[in-house]
């Protein structure tokens, strides 16, 4: 007699790899600290449970809540086989979800587990906590604002003013850009006010002082450097022009180009691995003192005046184009068009050529002179009057470019003030170029937050403790995304290697900075199949490959994070 067998397949994709890297970070350790599981609940404990959630969230790039039960059911062999035996369908179901996400949006609670968290990794993974940098974004939803709600009109980030939104402070820690503190306003805020709590959070949460935090001018506030200053931080931010009017900017440069004093060359590689000047300035001390509370803070501040080299190129090209679009509109004042309205005087002229001027910022750089004529027109006889002369003014608009003046103006482009309190023996103004150019990291994982993979925006959830709720899960699932990528590229580094089949349709292309989002992917279509019958059970898992097993080696793990769930066949 034939025995019947059953034969199941389940995608396995990077699931194992994703919950044994996240078991490393011991996330479920500390979440199940900071939010321990209600006595009368059965199941998965919370730690647990967003574990799972977080592996649908970054193997499917997907965090909706009505997609998890569908995907564990059909992966229940593969998370028993990775550490979580007593997961059901049930405990992943839309309910014990939602009541992830309220107790993740309980402030005390959640600010100390973040806290613990910021140590933890750098003890498990020795970071080098030296830069910290800060910065903020805003998220847009289609619901209705409310009047004491999260959700409000603001200056938005994602160019949509007319959606009211979140407002999401971020603190990176270098070279990985690892989220260390997060902070959830509601999207009316200023950013200024913002900076002051996460730095002290940090300060906090790592334990130790002496730290470069670098920013944008919204950092730049007197009282934020004060802060900074006094509790024996460092910063380094731009200044905007309320802090340096570009008048005296301008006055700087001048007097100091005048004087034949020698700029600091900043030098890097082009992409042929040529030197190239990427980068000149100087700097100067200034002294500080600023008022906070009853306390009063000074110190010397060094201002490093720089100029862009690229920015300076760049303004150049745009001056010309303006300059040309100017001559070329002032050209046209006087041709005369269908419904286009006659200009008949003077004070007409003079201002629509300074509307001109103004618009395309070249006030100054183009001498603009006005021309009157005047001639007689005789107007002919009608109705009984008799023909009689009239005056017709007319105007000739030369414009001729100021060539000293413009050479003077670009000799001023392309200059910006940074704000600084580091000695120059630890961040000189090479240091300081370089640090500031490396702001991308931060913008990076707001990219990652509000598109691929997490894809929090726009908002759809409905309740504010919601929101609160699932952006602190993301900023988690962006901790696990920038540790694994940093891991692996700080293998990379050690081993002076490369890794290469990251690339669909260049297999060949080797990099050593790979992303995590390429090196989940090469785990695609891993595949356990079961195999069942009366008395005995066959798992069968086809071989990795060569790159599998690479990746996984960079990480710290062996293929038995694999081939674990087929060694009780």
């Amino acid at each position: 007699m034939k025995e019947a067998l059953s034969i199941e397949t389940e995608r396995m994709d990077d699931i194992p790899l994703l919950l044994t890297h996240m078991q490393r970070m011991q996330l479920a350790i500390l979440l199940d600290k900071h939010f321990p599981t209600h006595g009368l609940r059965k199941g998965l404990s919370m730690g647990e449970l967003i574990l799972v959630w977080l592996t649908h969230v970054l193997s499917q790039a997907d965090h909706r809540m009505n997609r998890v039960q569908e995907w564990v059911s059909r992966r229940l062999i593969t998370l028993h086989g990775c550490g979580l035996a007593d997961l059901t369908p049930l405990d992943v179901t839309d309910d014990r979800l939602a009541d992830v996400l309220r107790l993740l949006s309980d402030d005390e609670r959640y600010r100390a587990f973040e806290q613990e968290l910021m140590g933890q990794l750098l003890r498990v993974y020795d970071l080098d906590a030296s830069c910290v940098r800060l910065d903020t974004t805003t998220v847009s939803s289609y619901a209705q604002v409310s009047e004491e709600g999260l959700l409000q009109l603001g200056h938005s980030k994602d160019h949509r003013p007319d959606l009211p939104q979140v407002k999401i402070a971020l603190a990176t820690l270098d070279p990985f850009g690892v989220p260390l503190a997060s902070e959830v306003l509601s999207g009316e805020q200023a950013d200024d006010p913002v900076y002051v709590p996460l730095i002290d959070r940090v300060h906090q949460g790592l334990a130790r002082a002496g730290l470069l935090y670098v920013g944008d001018c919204k950092m730049a506030a007197e009282k934020t450097r004060a802060h900074l200053q006094a509790q024996g931080d460092f910063y380094l931010c731009p200044l905007s022009a309320l802090h340096v009017p570009p008048a005296t900017l301008a006055q700087s440069v001048e007097a100091y180009l005048e004087a034949g004093s020698p700029l600091i060359q900043v030098v890097g590689e082009d992409e042929a691995g040529q030197p190239k000047c990427l980068a000149q300035g100087y700097e100067t001390l200034v002294e500080m003192e600023v008022k906070d509370g009853e306390q009063t803070i000074c110190w010397q501040e060094r201002r490093l005046i720089i100029q862009s080299i690229d920015g300076s190129l760049a303004a150049q090209i745009s001056l010309q184009e303006r300059l040309e679009k100017a001559e070329k509109a002032i050209g046209a004042l006087m041709v005369r068009k269908q419904g286009k309205p006659r200009l008949t005087s003077r004070s007409q002229v003079e201002e629509q050529v300074q509307s001109i001027l103004s618009s395309l910022r070249v006030e100054g750089l183009l001498q603009v002179s006005i021309q009157e004529e005047v001639s007689e027109q005789l107007v002919r006889a009608y109705r009984g009057k008799l023909s009689s002369p009239r005056q017709i003014w007319s105007f000739q608009v030369p414009a001729q470019r100021n060539q000293e003046a413009i050479e003077r103006a670009i000799k001023l482009l392309g200059w910006r003030v940074y704000a600084a309190n580091q000695p120059t023996a630890a961040l000189g103004l090479a240091g300081a170029v370089e640090a500031y150019r490396d702001e991308y990291l931060v913008e990076r994982n707001f990219g990652r937050l509000k598109g691929h993979p997490l894809s929090l925006g726009p908002l759809y959830v409905q309740r504010d403790e919601h929101r609160v709720g699932l952006i602190r899960l993301l900023s988690i699932a962006l901790r696990v995304v920038t540790v694994l990528e940093g891991v692996v590229r700080s293998a990379l580094a050690e081993s002076g290697q490369q890794i290469a089949g990251l690339f669909a349709g260049n297999p060949k292309r080797r990099t050593s900075q790979p992303t995590t989002e390429r090196l989940l992917e090469a785990f695609n279509e891993i595949t356990l199949t079961i195999v069942s019958g009366p008395g005995f059970v066959q798992r069968h898992l086809p071989a990795l490959s060569a790159l599998q097993q690479q990746i996984l080696a960079l990480c710290g793990f062996s293929p038995a994070v694999y081939t674990r769930l087929i060694d009780d066949s």
